[in-house]
């Protein structure tokens, strides 16, 4: 298990079309993806419902063969923007 804090830059924060983007890329990998932020957990591979803000600082936490890839690709996709 491998896990990392990235920050959500986004001025919409993290809203239906950057969730997207993160599922999209999520699917990718074999590990499980979650992330955390406050009190909540979600799976980064489905439908996101955590109110992710900007400025909000998430957790990514994946678990599997290929988690260390996954994990980078995860703050990359923040890191770049989501999409935006």
């Amino acid at each position: 298990m491998v896990k990392a804090n990235v920050e959500i830059r986004n001025l919409t924060g993290l809203h239906l079309r950057p969730a997207g983007v993160l599922c999209n890329k999520a699917i990718q990998f074999k590990s499980k993806i979650h992330f955390q932020v406050r009190d909540t957990t979600a799976n980064a591979k489905s439908v996101l419902r955590a109110c992710v803000k900007c400025g909000d600082e998430i957790t990514f936490i994946c678990e599997g063969e290929d988690e260390k890839e996954a994990l980078d690709s995860m703050i990359k996709v923040v890191s770049d923007g989501l999409g935006e």
